[in-house]
């Protein structure tokens, strides 16, 4: 097959450089090569079975058209602060207007036009004033929700009319490696996902944006054809769900509050994300059978309580550069103290020194809204720095949010953020190699779905 531009992943980032391209006109013969399916094909059984069942050959939250983000969640930041180091790469100001055209794209196709976060200005003043007594940083970013379910939609309709105006849409089929000869990308090689069928695809641009499920993958195929990068961060740590009376006053005022620190004694950096009001505790699976926690809301259907990650940053320096596989071998370690499945444990059981057992989950007013997770200790596989940075992260959180410290906060566990060893581009997006170019999560450059998407449209722009 040949083809002008063949683009690996149909996440944010891949479908934003083909919808860019046709808005500005483009004639190219657009290939999207995606593993999984179809917006309307994507089918997660848990709602039937109760339980995950680890799909094969891959899990439908995290593969399909649209990526794992917006079927987790669906939140736009609609800050340059937010979502990434992308901003180092092209600039501020050029990130900054991009997002605001990405946005407008976004409500193009039906997402909601309130955005949550602004306003408040009194109620948001006191947060910060609590924040800066804890030593943490209150980071502003307006939200445009679209929700779980209306994500869906709205993707539908991106997928609709990138087939609609002659992107040809390679669904089922798995990058295999680029065709890269004498220092030049020449397109990729890719089998049917069942491994039934193979091909190769010639292109003059090659666009990878295999997001974090792609991460390791990618790594590995820097390293073999000399994809010049450098080793990017990890982030390990825990998926906290507490009641949402407790949650109240930030719900209200921000929807998502994004504190940063760095608390004693190790000093690594500690922040919230992905907070959801009302919101479920959810399951995504990666390769190899690992299971790792996530959390999404919906615009209409709500839970007693609300979610948000504590994530824990992990740079690494000579002679380690093997950041995704540490962060793998943890989550390993935690599956198997689950029996493949998530841990869950009481915040008071942590600073107890015991394991939480199942039946005192069912005596709290915390009750998990993930089900299948298994009440555990998730101290036993947790490293001892990492662990030691939660907690006194949550007891600082607590000073701005009276209540999120209590002992019957649940602690889901293993929630990791793999993010590809940074690849090395200039502000055109070209890597070493010729007609190669990486973009979103995958990049190392972008973590999250506007960013992701932003890096999509000024791809889309330099291949016009």
């Amino acid at each position: 097959m040949k083809a002008d531009v063949v683009i690996v992943g149909a996440g944010p980032a891949g479908i934003f450089t083909a919808l860019e391209m046709l808005r500005k006109g483009s004639k190219k013969k657009i290939v999207l090569i995606e593993k999984g399916q179809s917006v309307e094909n994507r089918r997660c059984p848990k709602h039937k079975t109760q339980k995950c069942v680890n799909c094969k050959p891959y899990c439908h939250i995290t593969t399909g058209f649209s990526g794992a983000g917006a079927f987790s969640d669906g939140k736009l930041s609609l800050s340059s602060e937010v979502g990434g180091d992308l901003p180092q790469l092209v600039g501020d100001d050029l990130v900054q207007e991009t997002i605001h055209y990405a946005d407008s794209i976004y409500l193009e196709f039906g997402a909601d036009e309130k955005i949550e976060g602004i306003g408040n200005c009194a109620a948001v003043k006191e947060i910060r004033r609590r924040a800066i007594g804890a030593g943490l940083k209150l980071v502003d970013c307006p939200i445009r929700h679209m929700g779980t379910e209306r994500a869906q939609k709205i993707y539908l309709a991106i997928q609709n009319y990138l087939q609609e105006n002659g992107v040809e849409m390679l669904f089922g089929w798995e990058c295999n490696y680029p065709l890269v000869e004498n220092g030049e990308c020449k397109g990729v090689y890719i089998t049917k996902a069942d491994g039934s069928l193979s091909q190769e695809v010639f292109a003059a641009e090659t666009v990878i944006a295999t997001g974090r499920r792609g991460a390791d993958w990618l790594e590995k195929t820097c390293e073999k054809y000399g994809v010049e990068h450098a080793a990017s961060t990890v982030d390990i740590g825990v998926r906290v769900e507490v009641r949402n009376e407790v949650m109240e006053t930030v719900n209200s005022a921000l929807y998502e509050s994004k504190l940063v620190g760095y608390p004693l004694p190790f000093k690594n950096k500690v922040r919230t994300f992905c907070q959801n009001p009302g919101g479920f505790v959810s399951q995504e699976n990666y390769d190899n059978d690992l299971a790792v926690v996530n959390g999404h809301s919906y615009k209409d259907l709500k839970t007693e309580n609300t979610n948000l990650s504590i994530l824990c940053s992990h740079n690494f320096s000579y002679p380690f550069n093997q950041p995704i596989a540490y962060a793998q071998k943890i989550g390993e370690l935690t599956n198997m103290l689950g029996v493949g499945h998530i841990l869950v444990q009481r915040y008071g059981d942590i600073l107890s020194g015991k394991r939480t057992w199942q039946e005192e989950l069912s005596r709290s007013n915390v009750r998990p809204t993930l089900k299948d997770a298994v009440a555990g200790d998730i101290t036993a596989a947790m490293p001892y720095r990492t662990m030691i940075n939660i907690i006194n992260f949550i007891g600082a959180v607590d000073k701005v949010v009276p209540g999120f410290a209590a002992a019957e906060t649940l602690l889901y566990s293993p929630e990791l953020k793999f993010y590809s060893n940074r690849i090395k581009m200039d502000r055109e997006l070209n890597t070493n190699v010729k007609g190669l170019h990486c973009l979103g999560d995958s990049s190392g450059w972008t973590r999250g779905l506007m960013m992701a998407s932003v890096m999509g449209v000024l791809m889309g722009r330099k291949l016009v």
